[in-house]
This record gives structure tokens, C-alpha cells and sequence, in this order.
């Protein structure tokens, strides 16, 4: 067991935002960050604040974590400029974190032709912004931009650069592999090098994946002595991705022996985070990524089953525990109990392991999740349907029926509008309600008129909120009559957050599910009855 300790540094929600296709909400990163840090990573980079709406909403409102630390990203200051005098930096130095990252130039091209200025100036820009920040920040980390091409082709001024920032009190110097271009024995060679003039404890590595070696140089860069590792969940980053942080961390804990700061059991988060993140962006999950897909221990039948039924070491590197996966024996599935095992005991559930109740559950998220139901971004629908089958669940409601009309047309103004108006009829403690309302779309109507009936029943749904709605369809091939997927975010006002899910191949029909989840999870969270006074 080496006692080095090898820090994990986040990416997600500022690089990772560069992938094509992905747009992260400020709620998004808020629950991405949560799930981060119940994992136990070190250090989560929130983005770049003052660069875009998005990421001011972020840092103006930051989630509260235990053990992350949330990072900022910059740059250093403008030539021309005093460090004191430059806007961007005292932006990133007001963000309320106490870690930063400033990134700088350290390949003289890009000085020459990008920046047009004197490299020297350069090196002063980097050292003049990290000395300044260091007084008013816990940590500052740089992140050499372009550095393995600058080192290449000039080491000297390369090295000059990550020394300055080294030397004026950087804690982390991160070397950047931007173009994703070099290899792992290139890496191996040049971090090696680097070791003999800033002490790998204060250096960490970067790595795009354009020739699909992310991962390796990363594990390459950390034998040769670095010992912080950025990357993102998943592989998500610009062009073909940043190092996969998904593969690294186990990688790192089981195969490597290192200390990364994150326990056995936070390990068995990593698949339910991995496609937490895929449902929160509408992606569907990579069945065949490394540790956590669908199909990383799936075995199809004959020789393999025999084999790994008598040892799973025989075609297993690692227990699918371990990642929070399963096995799965695709001619005869026994998998999922212990899964289902352990979203119980997260939820409060105490079963054995050999209770019929567990297969029966088993089945039924099997025959659910083939219908289009994804239970890893949506925990309380799949808490209700657990304690719904295993204990009951009070009726706070039956909804007899529901009407949903939208009205698109001019106003006296000349102005197109479009009006959802929803009527709803429920029944509570066998009396039946009628409300209608009126939204900016069909769901929102929905809402407000089972609102207008519930709320003066049950006063504690006043506060409940709907925070984020998404809509993934899951046949397209079926073009208009396809099956839809919808998930619900929703909260209440002590900061609570849930996720639901509804699917159908109508939407507002999976909207009114996954609507319906959110106010019964409300409620049976909260015990609650009829307000009869």
C-alpha cells in the first residue's frame, strides 16, 4: 500500500460544459456538486464566474458541501495591467470559494502569435496574479495551459513558466495536455522532468482525450510523480472529452493502491452518479464504459457463465459491488439484488437479502426500467414504489380525471399567446374536488389546478416548487407516437430536493406521473393527513 495521497480535482461543471450538446442549468450543477461530494472528491470546479449567466447563478448561490472544496476558474491578469487593476482576476477573487484556478500560456507560440506580447511579460503575468491572489485565497492552482506542446518544443521557457507560478506560492501546478496530443510515455518522460524543479506533491495533470489516451497519461503522469488528477465524469469536455474521472477513481482505489481520499463505501456511488449525469443531460448511458455500463459485467451465457458462477475473478478485474454495479448473466438474470439491497438501507428499508419480497422488487424495477422508467436520476419515485409494495402507502389523492387545453391565439395587441388551461377532479377521503387553472404550459396548468384542491387539504404543499423539468424521448424511430420519458425536479423551502419520473407515450401523461410522485413523496415524507381543523 503506497501512503501517497493523490487528489481528485472536478471538471464537470466548468470543462465538461464544453461538450457539444450539453447545457448545464444552475440547477444542474448545484446537484451534480451535491452528488460529488457525497462521492468524496477534493476539489470541484464551479465554473468561470463572470464569464456567462449561468455560472453567475452558480456562484451567487452555491449548494452546501462536506468534503469537496468548490474552485473558481480564471485567468491570470492582462498584459498591460497590474494584477490589482485587472477586472477578470478581482472577479474570480470575488467569487466566495477559497480555492481558485488561474489558467496562463506556457508554450511560446502561443505568446508570440496569441497573445502578441513579450514572453517575458508572460512569465511576469503568471507569477504577478498568482502573488496576488495568494494573499486573499486558501488555494490558488495554474493550469499550464498548452504545456506538454510548449514544453516540446521549448523546455526552458515552458519550465520558466510553471517555476514562476511554483514560486509565488501556487499550491497546485496543473500541466495541460489542451490538444490531447501526447502519449503516455511522452507524458511518463516530460512529468519526470518536471519533478526536478516543482515537488510533485504541488503537481497535477490534465489530459484531453484526442488520441484516446486520457486516462492512461493521467495514471502515466501520476507514476511519474503528480499527484493531482483533474478530470470529468463521464469524459465530458470539449472535442473528444476530458480524462474520465469514472474510470480514474477506481482505477486509482482498486488497481492502483492509492489514496484518493475517497472510501469504500462513497466507491459504491460511482455508477448511480455516472448515470445520474447522463439523465440529467439526456444522454443515454454508455453500456460498455469502463466499470459502471450497463454491460462492464455482463456475461452471455456458455463458458463465461460456468466460469464466473465457480469464481468471478475469472472474467471479473474487480466485484461489481464495489462501483455500485452489478453483474449480469444475460441468459439467465440473477442480477439486481443487491442493488435494490442497497437503495433500501439508503431509504431507511431493513430487509434480508433472501426475503420474496426483495425478488418481487427485483422483477419489478427490471420490467419497469424496460418500459422507459430510469430510476437512478429519479430516487423518490423509486422509494415510493419500494415502500408502496413492501408497507403501503397512504391515498392522499385519486385523480378521477384530468382535461388539459391549450388555446394559441392573438390578443388585442397583435401579440401571439398560447394558454394552457388545465381542469382536474380528485378525490379525498372519498369526497370528490373540481379545480381549473390556468399556466404557461400544459404541466404548469396541471399543477396549479391540483394546487388549487390539495394545498388547502394538505397546507404543507404550499411550499413545495417545481426547480427543473426535462423530457427525453425514448423511441424516436416512433416519430409522434413515441414513448416519453419525463423527470421532475422539484423542493421545498427548507432545501430539500427530490426526483421523479413519469413515462407514457403521451406527455402530459408522464408529466401528471412524475407530478403526481413529487406531491405524494411531499406528503409521505412529511407523514402528513388531511388538515381537518
Amino acid at each position: 500500500m503506497t501512503t501517497d495521497r493523490v487528489y481528485i480535482y472536478d471538471v464537470t461543471l466548468r470543462d465538461g460544459a464544453q461538450t457539444q450538446g450539453v447545457d448545464f442549468s444552475p440547477l444542474d450543477k448545484a446537484a451534480i456538486a451535491r452528488e460529488l461530494d457525497a462521492l468524496g472528491v477534493d476539489y470541484i470546479e464551479g465554473g468561470w464566474p463572470g464569464a456567462n449567466p449561468t455560472d453567475d447563478s452558480f456562484f451567487a448561490d452555491l449548494p452546501k458541501l462536506t468534503t469537496s472544496r468548490l474552485s473558481a476558474f480564471g485567468m491570470t491578469r492582462r498584459a498591460g495591467r497590474s494584477a490589482d487593476n485587472d477586472p477578470g482576476l478581482n472577479a474570480l477573487l470575488d467569487a466566495k470559494v477559497d480555492v481558485i484556478c488561474m489558467v496562463g500560456k506556457t508554450w511560446d507560440f502561443h505568446v508570440d502569435v496569441a497573445l502578441e506580447i513579450e514572453r517575458d511579460e508572460n512569465v511576469a503575468m503568471i507569477g504577478d496574479s498568482i502573488k496576488f491572489a495568494a494573499d486573499k485565497k486558501a488555494e490558488i492552482l495554474f493550469d499550464a495551459e498548452h504545456f506538454f506542446d510548449g514544453y516540446k518544443e521549448n523546455p526552458d521557457y515552458a519550465l520558466g513558466c510553471v517555476k514562476a507560478a511554483y514560486d509565488a506560492g501556487a499550491r497546485w501546478v496543473v500541466l495541460c495536455d489542451t490538444n490531447g496530443g501526447t502519449l503516455p510515455h511522452e507524458i511518463t518522460e516530460i512529468v519526470t522532468a518536471v519533478c526536478a524543479h516543482v515537488p510533485g506533491t504541488h503537481l497535477g495533470i490534465h489530459c484531453h482525450d484526442d488520441t484516446g489516451n486520457a486516462v492512461a497519461n493521467s495514471l502515466a503522469a501520476v507514476r511519474a510523480g503528480a499527484r493531482q488528477i483533474q478530470g470529468a465524469l463521464n469524459g465530458l469536455g470539449e472535442r473528444c472529452g476530458n480524462a474520465d474521472l469514472v474510470t480514474l477513481i477506481p482505477t486509482l482505489m482498486l488497481k492502483m493502491d492509492y489514496d484518493i481520499g475517497i472510501s469504500a463505501d462513497g466507491l459504491k456511488r460511482l455508477s448511480h452518479l455516472s448515470r445520474l449525469v447522463d439523465e440529467r443531460l439526456n444522454r443515454a448511458p454508455d453500456r460498455t464504459q469502463p466499470y459502471v455500463g450497463d454491460s462492464a459485467f455482463a456475461h452471455k451465457g456458455g463458458l463465461h457463465v460456468s466460469a464466473v458462477e465457480k469464481d468471478p475473478r475469472t472474467y471479473e478485474h474487480v466485484d461489481p459491488g464495489s462501483v455500485g454495479n452489478l453483474r449480469h448473466i444475460v441468459v439467465s438474470d440473477q442480477a439486481g439484488r443487491s442493488n435494490i439491497m442497497a437503495r433500501f438501507r439508503e431509504i431507511g428499508i431493513d430487509l434480508e437479502v433472501d426475503d420474496p419480497k426483495v425478488a418481487r422488487l427485483v422483477d419489478m424495477v427490471k420490467a419497469r426500467e424496460f418500459d422507459g422508467y430510469a430510476y437512478d436520476g429519479a430516487e423518490a419515485s423509486f422509494e415510493l414504489m419500494a415502500r408502496s409494495e413492501l408497507e403501503g402507502i397512504p391515498e392522499y389523492f385519486r385523480c378521477a380525471s384530468f382535461r388539459v387545453i391549450d388555446e394559441r391565439r392573438w390578443n388585442a395587441k397583435g401579440d401571439l399567446i398560447t394558454i394552457s388551461e388545465a381542469t382536474v377532479k380528485l378525490t379525498v377521503d372519498d369526497e370528490m374536488y373540481m379545480a381549473v387553472a390556468e399556466g404557461n404550459g400544459p404541466v404548469n396548468a396541471l399543477d396549479a389546478a391540483m394546487r388549487k384542491v390539495l394545498v388547502p387539504i394538505y397546507p404543507e404543499l404550499a411550499d413545495l416548487h417545481l426547480v427543473d423539468f426535462k423530457v427525453r424521448i425514448l423511441t424516436p424511430n416512433d416519430g409522434t407516437r413515441a414513448v416519453t420519458r419525463v423527470m421532475i425536479e422539484s423542493a421545498d423551502s427548507n432545501g430539500e430536493h427530490w426526483n421523479t419520473v413519469g413515462v407514457s407515450t403521451n406527455i402530459i401523461d408522464a408529466s401528471y406521473n412524475a407530478l403526481r410522485d413529487s406531491l405524494v413523496y411531499k406528503l409521505q415524507r412529511d407523514q402528513s393527513g388531511p388538515d381537518t381543523a
